[in-house]
């Protein structure tokens, strides 16, 4: 549910939509790690003006872990 949130809202503020992929690992029990992988020139607008708009996301997110009880470190990469 957490993965295609943020898959379908990276995708949403991108340029080149067709380049985002989202993984989650499972670090410990009731932790997770989210990487969004995206193109170069996306990365900065993912992450947004002093980190508003990665912030933001991970605000939604806490919504789910309220939920779920799971916690997510959400990270941005440049697409290889």
């Amino acid at each position: 549910m957490v993965s295609e949130f943020v898959s379908e809202y990276a995708k949403l503020l991108v340029s080149y939509p067709e380049d985002i992929k989202v993984s989650v690992k499972t670090l410990e029990e009731n932790y997770d790690e989210i990487t969004i992988t995206a193109n170069s020139e996306d990365v900065g607008k993912l992450i947004g003006k002093e980190g508003r708009m990665i912030n933001s996301i991970k605000t939604v997110i806490s919504g789910c872990k309220a939920k779920g009880g799971c916690n997510y470190r959400v990270n941005v990469e440049a697409k290889s």
